[in-house]
């Protein structure tokens, strides 16, 4: 009987559902010169959401070395101000496995996510051993109105949050807390930065959003 040698599938290389580039960004994304890389998709439906377009958007899906030969142009620029990418979106923490085939082609630049952290927490560990910084959207630590504002519940994001800050450092986490008309107020605020900082969070920034 002549043995036959199973065929195994090759594993799809992993894609980034590429909305949008931003280069030459400064002050918003993270330490020096960086290019935000929009990724389509959110679990989240957020009332003010200024990438309400992002959710359907019909995006480019790129493998890792395409999108690294198209941002390396600003290769002098990351090294020289200690910049580099950050991913938004949409939500970033969707696309795990593109961010791990990713990193090895990155030297010498930071690695930053824009993220809600309502994920999955398989999500978020692997994330933690990936990304130079996170800029965390938290919206509120109150669990009725984040459902209000979101849509969504508010689901694993303060045990995410635990997690991220002790696995990588308080240091590494910028947690972003908003005034958001008509949702919450400076209370409400001010009851979410206490709570982070209970929970270890060291650098938190507070805005209001400025609705027309």
């Amino acid at each position: 009987m002549i043995g036959l040698k199973a065929k195994t599938k090759a594993k799809a290389e992993p894609r980034f559902p590429l909305a949008a580039l931003a280069r030459h960004r400064m002050g918003s994304d993270g330490r020096g010169v960086t290019t935000l890389v929009a990724g389509a998709g959110c679990p989240l439906r957020c009332a003010y959401c200024i990438n309400k377009w992002l959710h359907e958007a019909k995006a480019e899906p790129v493998t890792p070395a395409e999108l690294y030969r198209r941002v390396r142009v600003d290769d002098l620029y990351f090294r020289s101000t200690g910049g580099g990418l950050t991913f938004g979106g949409g939500e970033s923490l969707l696309h795990i496995d593109f961010y791990e085939a990713l990193r090895p082609l990155i030297k010498g630049w930071r690695l930053s996510a824009e993220t809600c952290l309502n994920v999955p927490k398989e999500s978020v560990v692997r994330a933690a051993k990936l990304f130079d910084e996170f800029i965390v959207d938290v919206k509120t630590l109150d669990p009725a109105i984040y459902r209000r504002y979101t849509g969504k519940p508010i689901g694993e994001v303060i045990p995410n949050l635990r997690y991220l800050i002790g696995a990588v450092g308080p240091e590494r986490v910028l947690v972003r807390v908003p005034l958001i008309p008509d949702y919450n107020d400076a209370a409400d605020a001010e009851r979410t930065e206490r709570q982070l900082k209970e929970m270890g969070c060291t650098r938190i920034e507070r805005f209001e959003y400025v609705i027309r």
